[in-house]
C-alpha cells in the first residue's frame, strides 16, 4: 500500500472512530473515593495551578489580551473533566505511597487512565463542585496570584486544605504503576475527542483504540510489503491474503463514511421539504383567508 494512501485510510479512520465498538469493550476504570480524602488539598493546589495557566494561555491566544468572564467560566467548568482538553493536566499524574501518605507526582507525559486517574478527577470535581462561577469570578475581577488564588480556593471558599489530611490506614493496597502513552496514541485521543458530537456520526461503525492502533501499524508495514512481493518468495499466498484482510477493512470504512454522508443528506432534504411544504401551506391559508373576506 502505497503511503499516500496509508495517510487517507488512517484520515478515513479518524472519521469513522468516534467510540468504542462493542466487540472490543472493556472494564472501565472507577474511582477510588476511599483515596479521595488523602489527596484533595494537593489537588486543589494543582487545580489553582492549572486555573492561572489555562487562563493565561487563553490570553496570548487572543487579541487584545482580555479573556471574558465567559470564558473563564468555561475553563472553570471542564478543568475537572477528563473528556475536555481542560483536563488533560490529570493524566500526567501519577498517586504513589510515601510513607503513611499518598503524594500527586507529575511525570511529564500522559499515562493511561486507570483507577488512579479516576480518583484525581473524582477529587477535583469535589473540590470545585458548584464553586467553579465563584471561582471564575473571582479569577477575572482579582486577576490573583497563585497564593491569593490558593487561599480563596482551597482554604476560605472549599476548605479543601484546611485540615491536614489523614493517615493511610495499614494494609493499603497500592494503586496500579503509571502507564505512558505514546505520542501518537495521545494525539489520537484527543483528536477522537474534539470530534464527538459531529451530525450523522451516531450512524456509523465504531472502533476501538487498539483497532486503529492495529491498522495503523499494518498500514505502515505496508511499503515493506510491496518490497517482498519484489523477491522471489513462497509466502505470496500469505501475503496476498494480508492485502486483501487490508482492502476489506478499507472498504468497510469507506461504506461506513458514504452512509453517515448519505444519512446526514437525507435528513437536511427531509427537512427542507417540510418547510417548504409548511411554506405553501401558509400562503394557501393566507390566498384563502383574503378571498373569504366578509362583505360591508
Amino acid at each position: 500500500m502505497a503511503r499516500s494512501e496509508a495517510v487517507l485510510l488512517i484520515s478515513l479512520v479518524f472519521l469513522a472512530s468516534l467510540g468504542i465498538s462493542d466487540a472490543a469493550k472493556k472494564a472501565v476504570p472507577t474511582a477510588r473515593k476511599e483515596d479521595v480524602p488523602y489527596i484533595k488539598c494537593q489537588v486543589c493546589e494543582k487545580l489553582t495551578a492549572q486555573l492561572l495557566q489555562q487562563v493565561q494561555k487563553k490570553e496570548s491566544q487572543i487579541f487584545p489580551k482580555k479573556v471574558s468572564e465567559f470564558q473563564i467560566i468555561e475553563i472553570a467548568e471542564n478543568v475537572c473533566n477528563l473528556k475536555k482538553e481542560e483536563g488533560d493536566w490529570i493524566f500526567q499524574i501519577d498517586i504513589a505511597e510515601n510513607g503513611d501518605a499518598l503524594e500527586l507526582v507529575e511525570q511529564g507525559t500522559e499515562g493511561e487512565c486507570n483507577s488512579e486517574c479516576k480518583t484525581i478527577e473524582r477529587a477535583c470535581q469535589e473540590v470545585l463542585g458548584y464553586s467553579d462561577t465563584d471561582v471564575a469570578e473571582f479569577l477575572f475581577n482579582k486577576k490573583p496570584d497563585m497564593g491569593s488564588l490558593f487561599k480563596f480556593l482551597c482554604k476560605d471558599l472549599t476548605m479543601a486544605c484546611s485540615t491536614k489530611p489523614p493517615p493511610l490506614p495499614k494494609g493499603r493496597v497500592p494503586g496500579e504503576s503509571f502507564q505512558p502513552k505514546s505520542s501518537k496514541e495521545a494525539e489520537m485521543e484527543k483528536i477522537l475527542r474534539s470530534m464527538q458530537g459531529i451530525p450523522g456520526a451516531p450512524s456509523m461503525k465504531m472502533y476501538s483504540k487498539e483497532d486503529i492502533l492495529n491498522n495503523n501499524l499494518e498500514n505502515e508495514e505496508g511499503d515493506d510489503d510491496e518490497e517482498e512481493d519484489s523477491f522471489p518468495s513462497n509466502l505470496g499466498k500469505v501475503l496476498k491474503d494480508k492485502q486483501s484482510l487490508k482492502t476489506d477493512w478499507k472498504q468497510r470504512i469507506l461504506k461506513g463514511f458514504r452512509e453517515t454522508v448519505s444519512s446526514t443528506s437525507l435528513r437536511i432534504n427531509k427537512a427542507s421539504r417540510r418547510l417548504q411544504d409548511w411554506w405553501k401551506g401558509k400562503k394557501t391559508t393566507s390566498k384563502l383567508s383574503k378571498a373569504k373576506k366578509p362583505e360591508l
